[in-house]
């Protein structure tokens, strides 16, 4: 182990690999070589914090390594998505991008730095996080911190590893790939490959040009392969799979100590905390805190730790509640914040709210984990505007929710968008003007009268709805054998529930008149109801239709109210 302020000064063969891409090498005569160089660069250049915006994780390296030798201060973000670097504008002074590491190299600008170039210890980075308060949140490290991390990654597994090469599934401007994919092979002189592996086809093909190996990979990645080909004949098979990014599915990490005689190693922590803990489900489902890392369960059930990786000699409170078992293993039992892990990615719900908060057609929102799911998804429940409700009239639901995924777009990375949306006129508070959240769950599913609510508008007087008639719906049984039909009860009894909600004495109703049933309506139908209210005559017109075609209308007349 060569430690990371000292990679560019210490003694190392110069021909250990460093990166493989396909057949070819870059050794760490040329890590040093281009370091330096860029280094040369970088130090003629006015800027003090530069975003590493760098996808190769070769040159990303290089690039890392350099900003640290000129005594500049990297700022790694976690998303190089417009909106998102706009955010962070008050953050850098200038960007890196893989772009410019190309043409630097390509030019005659870059000269030769002195070979050994010493980095200080404490060297900042500033890496890039989703915040509970909504926006992107700074973690402030230094290189010391990440140095006693890759001793305690190497002290811990550094004999499974041995002189395998690390392949990666995950990116390397999160700390997880930081520290697995670029940092520990670094510094204990071990290659990583320069792909990125999404399956195991790919994983095989990178076993054939490195041998030995070593897989770095999500939960949201490797519950997939076991299904996908190639994944039990895997050889010779990664001499570990590493997951990180939140908790392994059981099934899935069964199905891996079944094909490969071991189950993955998880690893919890966070980005402020580095590595925590330790598991391989096959063994126990509880967690072990990795060497020098001591935890212990606060009063009210949060986890608090105190490691070396932290960068200072107190406790640490995360917002993970805990069950601490009598040997010193813990097993984790749910957030005690809104920050939420999808597919391994950290996401902010607050934040997601505040971004939706921000469009013109939104009025409130809030999103809420979707239960149930066969992956974790979140949902949208959107209040609109006015100009919100003219969209939704105007473009229909589709096309607004793809408007608001476009907007998110601009900040979160694409498996994090809400994958279903609701449009109310008005979010669930209850009385106290509380929003609870199973007010907001609620609303993806169907409503105690039968129907799913998918979207609700107002305009004057005037009421648009689109329902959805669930398949299951009970109101299909024996109308008719082997024909099921919506009974038109149903739907007038719908309309006048959904118009109380809004028109006050509509439930008290005296009479229905010029009721017409002209087509039938299939489970699974999503229905346009439009309700048009006359206030001075007491009534309420209502319109069914499916698919462009009327389906049934009538006029609901309600009493005076004494």
């Amino acid at each position: 182990m060569i430690a990371l302020h000292d990679l560019l000064c210490a003694q190392r063969d110069g021909l250990t690999p460093v990166c493989r891409d396909d057949w070819a090498i870059n050794t760490h005569a040329e890590f040093r070589a281009r370091t330096a160089a860029l280094a040369w660069w970088l130090n003629e250049q006015k800027a003090r914090r530069v975003a590493l915006c760098i996808d190769d994780p070769f040159d990303f390296a290089c690039a890392l390594f350099a900003l640290l030798a000129c005594g500049k201060e990297p700022v790694i973000p976690a998303s190089s998505a417009p909106g998102y670097l706009d955010d962070l504008a008050d953050a850098y002074d200038s960007i890196l991008t893989d772009a410019d590491v190309r043409a630097l190299a390509a030019t005659e600008t870059l000269r030769p730095a002195a070979s050994a170039l010493p980095i200080d210890p404490h060297a900042p980075l500033t890496l890039y996080t989703s915040g509970s308060s909504g926006a992107p949140k700074p973690i402030h490290k230094t290189l010391e911190q990440f140095d006693a991390e890759v001793r305690t990654l190497e002290a811990e597994w550094g004999a499974l590893v041995g002189d395998a090469t690390m392949l990666a599934s995950v990116p390397h401007r999160h700390i997880y790939g930081l520290l697995f994919r670029v940092l520990w092979p670094l510094a204990a002189g071990r290659a990583f490959d320069r792909a990125l592996c999404a399956e195991p086809l790919q994983v095989q093909s990178r076993i054939g040009h490195c041998g030995a190996t070593v897989m770095v990979s999500s939960p949201a990645q490797l519950v997939r392969w076991p299904s996908l080909a190639g994944f039990a004949e895997l050889a010779p098979a990664p001499r570990v799979f590493f997951s990180s990014g939140g908790p392994l599915a059981a099934d899935a990490a069964r199905d891996y100590a079944s094909v490969f005689g071991a189950a993955p190693v998880e690893i919890y922590g966070s980005t402020e905390t580095g590595g925590i803990a330790w598991r391989r489900q096959n063994e126990t489902d509880a967690w072990r805190p990795v060497s020098g890392v001591d935890v212990r369960r606060a009063d009210d059930g949060a986890l608090e730790v105190r490691s070396p990786h932290l960068g200072h000699g107190g406790w640490h409170r995360t917002d993970d509640a805990i069950h601490l078992d009598d040997d010193g293993r813990f097993r984790l039992q749910g957030r005690l914040d809104r920050v939420i892990k999808l597919d391994g990615k950290r996401m902010s719900l607050p934040e997601m709210e505040t971004r939706l908060a921000q469009h013109p057609f939104v009025a409130q929102a809030c999103v809420v984990p979707l239960a149930g799911a066969s992956r974790e998804r979140v949902g949208a429940v959107v209040a609109l505007s006015d100009a919100g409700g003219a969209a939704l009239r105007d473009l229909g639901r589709v096309a607004l929710a793809k408007s608001l995924r476009r907007h998110l777009a601009r900040y979160f990375d694409v498996v994090l968008l809400p994958r279903r949306w609701r449009f109310r006129i008005a979010l669930p508070f209850d009385a106290r003007g509380k929003l609870p959240v199973t007010a907001v769950a609620a609303a993806f599913g169907a409503r105690a009268e039968g129907f799913e609510l998918l979207s609700e508008a107002h305009d004057g007087d005037n009421l648009r709805y689109e329902l959805r008639v669930p398949a299951a719906l009970a109101h299909f049984s024996g109308h008719f054998p082997n024909l099921p039909i919506l009974p038109g009860v149903v739907q007038v009894d719908w309309a006048i529930r959904l118009a109380s909600e809004h028109v006050a004495g509509a439930r008290d109703t005296a009479s229905v008149d010029r009721l017409k049933f002209m087509a039938p309506v299939p489970p699974g139908a999503v229905l346009d109801l439009q309700l048009a209210h006359d206030a001075a005559r007491r009534r309420v017109q209502f319109a069914y239709r499916l698919n462009g075609r009327d389906c049934s209308s009538g006029v609901v007349v309600y009493r005076e109210r004494a």
